[in-house]
Formats: structure tokens, sequence, C-alpha cells
């Protein structure tokens, strides 16, 4: 399932997906302060390349120790040369060559944000929310940013993300960075932070453009109009962290866990669901988690559904997943995939399972931008590739994401206990 700019960056992209985080000197406490002098910034260069090196766990596993210095290097010599912009988004780039998705350079509250949404479905981005005023783009096809290509656009977004995580990771992170005026700006995109241009082609098969402004921080810019005017199960209850439902028809109970925080009276209200309707299937949706305590999934979630006979048998038992199931979601499917007989259902997960975690935080000494960084290596596959895989992988285009469907539910709804998948 898509991850918004709303949700997902609401205090930064990855603030979100890895949730609270522990910061050493407290997480912005002071007001954030791009408006510096060179010296001022080169300050906070040079505390970044010695701060996240000695705090990280282990800085230079993915990027060398030679490329890492040569690369905050380069950006001290340009710091003369660049706006604010072009020296964040640097110092976010050099930051996510460390490689780990716990590992970034949060977004500061003032990025500049277009009143406007991506979806990427398969190697297309389209319009899947905007202002009223530009209702002619939901539902186009996205051809450039100002004169940057969106796949040339979308490149360097990227290179501000996490750089040794499996790529799907990524997407989610490169859509939003799209609309946000402060990443295009200081990756040399769009030549005013504030304003965008985006070339579009409509179904009729007719390119357009609109010009769109950035929304002030705190300014209210009302409700974007959606694309789809169907919602899937998944998405009901949009700040409900853990619900169920007995869907009587299918003799299923599915549940949408958000959240790994707080399970334990969820997670009895998910039993006691199941023991009144005895139903054949139970489904754990994992698709929008962006983690938490993966001890609180072991002890609420996983562990009592492997302690239910009726339930924990190949058919009968599902862990619904995908690129965005992150952090102590992604942990647990693997605790589902080996503890139990669950069958794991959707898209490969993007973070690895083998990979640096439990973030904390410090803070630039000038510009108080927070640093997030990984204290910890975990392991969650003994061998093969690095990579969480589902028994049954399913694709949706922009046509079932326009009509509601969501193909991995209904492919669990129609999965017969012999195993056969019914048409």
């Amino acid at each position: 399932m898509k991850i918004t700019k709303e949700t997902s960056l609401v205090l930064a992209l990855w603030v979100a997906l890895c949730g609270a985080s522990i910061c050493a000197s407290g997480c912005r406490d002071k007001p954030e302060n791009l408006d510096l002098s060179v010296e001022q910034w080169r300050q906070d260069l040079k505390y970044l390349g010695r701060t996240l090196p000695a705090k990280h766990a282990n800085a230079f596993h993915y990027t060398s120790k030679e490329r890492f210095e040569a690369t905050v290097a380069n950006l001290d010599r340009e710091l003369e040369h660049l706006n604010s912009d072009e020296i964040w988004t640097g110092m976010a780039r050099i930051v996510a060559l460390v490689g780990d998705a716990h590992t970034y350079l949060q977004t500061p509250r003032d990025r500049a944000n277009f009143p406007i949404d991506f979806l990427k479905i398969g190697n297309v981005y389209r319009v899947d929310a905007v202002h009223s005023e530009f209702k002619r783009a939901l539902g186009a096809r996205v051809v450039s940013v100002g004169n940057t290509p969106i796949e040339q656009a979308g490149e360097l977004i990227f290179q501000m993300f996490s750089q040794d995580e499996n790529r799907s990771l990524a997407d989610a992170f490169v859509s939003a960075g799209l609309t946000i005026g402060g990443e295009l700006h200081g990756m040399g995109i769009i030549p005013d932070r504030n304003t965008a241009q985006y070339t579009l082609v409509g179904d009729d098969g007719k390119e357009f453009t609109i010009q769109i402004h950035a929304q002030a921080p705190g300014q209210p810019g009302g409700e974007l109009i959606q694309a789809s005017k169907e919602r899937p199960l998944s998405e009901q209850h949009p700040s409900d962290p853990f619900w169920c439902v007995h869907l009587a028809n299918a003799a299923t109970v599915y549940c949408n866990v958000r959240s790994i925080r707080s399970l334990r009276k969820p997670g009895e209200k998910m039993l006691k669901l199941v023991e009144q309707s005895s139903p054949k299937k139970l489904v754990v949706d994992l698709r929008q988690n962006s983690g938490g305590d993966y001890n609180e999934g072991l002890k609420y979630l996983v562990h009592p559904i492997r302690n239910m006979p009726a339930i924990n048998n190949k058919g009968h038992l599902f862990v619904l997943i995908d690129a965005n199931t992150f952090s102590a979601a992604m942990s647990n499917a693997t605790h589902f995939r080996y503890q139990t007989n669950a069958i794991l259902v959707g898209r490969s997960i993007g973070e690895k399972p083998n990979s640096y975690q439990e973030p904390r935080s410090f803070i630039l000494p000038n510009s108080h931008l927070t640093v997030h960084y990984s204290t910890k290596f975990y392991r969650f596959i003994e061998s093969g590739e690095n990579v969480v895989r589902p028994d049954n992988e399913i694709e949706y285009t922009w046509e079932d994401y326009m009509a509601g469907n969501d193909p991995a539910l209904e492919w669990v709804l129609h999965y017969s206990d012999e195993g056969a998948h019914e048409k």
C-alpha cells in the first residue's frame, strides 16, 4: 500500500517510519535555522563528519571511510557557492552513504511542501492527490519536473536516501521528495524552492503543465482531492494503529496492524474476536506498519497466534507485507515466517532483515538539524539473500488502485484450504 507525503513526512520521512527515536541531546529542542553564514555551515559539516562515524555502530559497513571523508571534503570546498537547500541536501547525501534506513538527516520543517502527491506503480509516477485548483492533474502521468525528466529527477532524490537498503524501500521517499521544494531546489531540479512546474500527460494522451506553489510551515492548505474515489479495506480507520474486523462472508478475521507499540489491549481484542467468530482464516496486515518494538510484537502478536492450533496452520494464517513494512514490523514478519505456519503475501520488504537499527540522534550545533544513526546490528535471517520475500508475490496496477482493489487481500480470501488459488 502507498505511503503519502502527509503520512510519511509528518516530521521527516524516516521519523514517521522509524517512530520516535531517542536523542542523545534532545530532538529539535531548538528552532532550526537554515539562514547561516558559510563558517557556521562549515562548523556543522565538520561536526557531522566526525560525530556520525563516532556514534554509529559501524558507519563504514557499506561506504569506505575514504569515500565518506572525501564526500565531506568536497562539500566543504563548495560551501561558499551553495545556497542553504544545496547544503542541507548535500549533508543528507553524506548521511545516506552510511547505508541503513535508520541513519538519515531529518528533513527540515521548512521544506516547502507542494500540495500534490505522487504514486509510483511499476516505473510510472502518477498524480495521486492534488489541491482542487489542479483537479485536471488527477491520475495524470508525470513526465518531468521543471526541465528534468521524472526518471532523472527521481535518481537525484534517491541520492538522499539510505544507499544500502533494497531499492524498493526508496519508492515512497522518492515519490514524496519529488513534491518537496527544499529537496528539488537543493538537488538543482528547480530554481525556486517555492515554485515547481510539472509536465503531465492525461488519459487522453495530451501533454500539459501545471505550476504549483509551496505551502509555508503550518499553513492550512485544505484537503487534497484523491484520484481514487474507492478506498480498500486496508485504508479504513487511518488513525487507528491496530484494528480488526470479522469478514463473515469469507470466514476471515482481518487485522490491520500499523504500529508495533502498545499491543497488549488490541492483541487481546484480536484473540477474543477470533475465539468468538471461529474464522477459517486470520490475516495480519503489516503493509502500513512503521515499526516500534519487535519484542512487543512477539509477546502480543506472534506468540499468541502461534499458540492457536486452529489458526496456526498452512492456509489459515496469512501475513500481508510490502516494501514499506519497516523496522520492528519487518522483524516480526520474519518471526511469523520462522515461528508459525503463516503464508506471507504481497511484495518484498524494502528494509534488509540483517542490518543496523536501534536509532539514536544528535543535533547539529548551528542549524539544529537532526541526524539519526543506528547503534546495533540485527540478524533476522541466517542464510540466503538479505531480503524478506513473500511466499506469494502480488503486484497491483493503477487500475487496481483506482478501483479500490486490494489484490493481495483478495488472493488470501480466495485461497483454498488445499492451497489452490481459486480465481
